[in-house]
């Protein structure tokens, strides 16, 4: 076994190279063009666009088309960043590699492990929320064996190679992105009276039912706290591109493309079902947004379609869960801020030490969720929760250091640039700075932040005790 490892290599000192293009230390190119780009398509749509938008209608009423709005700019911007520093030097680290060059070690390891730890507990989450589909179908299985079946099956396919993880996230990705395109277009036909038993429904439900915001404008905050959660994973592609053959083709490719795959599946898809229902409608919060409509448009079967739907997008988090949470184990364990054996790689080039881990920690965070739901599973999803926004602020600030030392490594003509440079960054920086704030006067969003600071507090100290310490020798 010793033999068929590749060292990752040596940890006498970390490292801080731009990126793998070049030298992959291990990791092979396994992913495909069409994989990458499926995986950019579909990487944005995740079961809680399905399921979880409702939430977010049900709040702001067709006022979270501004949250929606709002919270895609600023995705798009921070994924420019993002973009700027992946195309120029990709790495399975991603913004975390770019933290730890931009902003010192401690900030590599600080929102590395944070990262890590969300999708990990994501893991627990998904594969609960499949077992219940599952569970409905073949109720003679019960929930936690469905939940151990998809939890292995999936740990299998990412170990097997990251080509087998990009095929089934290919076909995961494109049942997503048909099923919004296919709703998109007969909830469109629909809303202009073109199926049977429908009429031209106009602005009726945007502006009836007590108008656009019938909540007050302050609803478009509490929309975007909602819906800013859902956009997470979308910088998966970064990480995925330092294992594919044209990483900074792919990456500028992704990141050019955000801004119409968020505009088409969210703002789009959302836009009709406000248009097709009253944003009141008991059915959105019940039944789902797509399920709504489709049954107000006559659609047959549809709750069953969309459990089918919703199953794939869970399924496809998952899998994507799992290899960006070893990914990131394996970018610690070559910086030295995780067990060397993190950045041990197997004869196929997969981090299967990592990637063992990940899900060791996925199936505890199992457990909880079924002994302890209420205490300690809640406390793990809240201790988390936040973590997104801090991922999307260290990625300003490391694009921010960065950008000049970019352009003075033969990096003239950068295949991505940030726009208006620096102001659109500060600009990024203060918005999110606003939706930090703006969680801590809302009751569920304060706890959520609190304990995420908490977390984060915890994993900076051992940064910083980490960092004082003397470097371990290489072995």
């Amino acid at each position: 076994m010793r033999n068929s490892r590749k060292s990752a290599g040596a940890v006498h000192s970390r490292d801080t190279s731009p990126g793998i293009s070049g030298d992959r230390h291990g990791l092979q190119a396994g992913l495909k063009n069409r994989h990458l780009s499926m995986i950019a398509i579909g990487g944005v749509i995740g079961a809680g666009l399905f399921v979880g938008s409702g939430a977010g209608i049900a709040a702001a009423g067709p006022g979270i088309l501004i949250s929606y709005a709002l919270v895609g700019l600023l995705v798009v911007l921070v994924m420019r960043m993002l973009g700027e520093m992946a195309a120029a030097n990709p790495t399975s680290g991603s913004f975390s590699a770019y933290a730890d060059r931009a902003l010192g070690p401690w900030a590599g390891f600080t929102i590395g492990w944070l990262y890590w730890f969300f999708w990990v507990v994501v893991l627990a989450v998904e594969a609960t929320a499949g077992a219940a589909i599952l569970t409905g179908w073949i109720p003679a299985v019960p929930q936690w064996a469905w939940a151990l079946i998809v939890m292995t099956v999936l740990t299998a396919t990412n170990l097997v190679s990251v080509g087998s993880y990009g095929e089934f996230e290919f076909w995961f990705a494109g049942i997503k992105v048909v099923a919004i395109a296919a709703f998109i277009v007969i909830a469109a036909l629909a809303a202009l009276g073109l199926l049977p038993g429908t009429y031209a429904v106009g602005t009726e439900n945007l502006t009836g039912h007590g108008g656009f915001l019938p909540h007050g404008a302050g609803a478009v905050l509490s929309g975007m706290l909602l819906v800013v959660f859902s956009f997470m994973g979308i910088e998966i592609v970064t990480l995925a591109a330092g294992e594919s053959a044209q990483p900074e083709r792919m990456v500028a490719k992704a990141t050019n493309s955000v801004v119409w795959r968020i505009g088409t599946f969210y703002l789009g898809s959302i836009a009709l079902v406000v248009t097709l229902l009253p944003w009141d409608s008991p059915a959105i919060v019940e039944d789902g947004p797509y399920v709504a409509a489709l049954e107000a448009i006559g659609f047959p079967n549809a709750g069953a379609v969309m459990d089918v739907i919703v199953l794939t997008a869970v399924l496809s988090c998952l899998n994507s869960g799992l290899y960006t949470a070893s990914r990131m184990a394996f970018s610690l364990g070559m910086r030295g801020d995780a067990p060397r054996s993190f950045a041990s790689v197997n004869k196929r080039g997969v981090p299967g030490v990592a990637t063992l881990v990940s899900v060791a920690f996925g199936f505890i965070a199992v457990i909880f969720n079924y002994t302890s739901p209420d205490t300690v599973f809640v406390f793990l999803l809240n201790s988390s929760g936040a973590v997104a926004l801090f991922v999307w602020l260290v990625i300003c600030f490391s694009q921010l250091k960065l950008r000049r030392a970019i352009e003075r490594e033969a990096h003239p003509r950068l295949a991505v640039k940030m726009w208006l440079f620096p102001y659109l960054t500060y600009a990024t920086i203060a918005l999110l700075v606003g939706i930090v704030g703006y969680m801590f006067t809302d009751a569920a969003g304060r706890r959520q932040m609190l304990l995420s600071l908490l977390a984060a507090t915890v994993v900076l100290s051992a940064a910083l005790v980490r960092h004082r310490s003397p470097r371990r020798s290489a072995p």
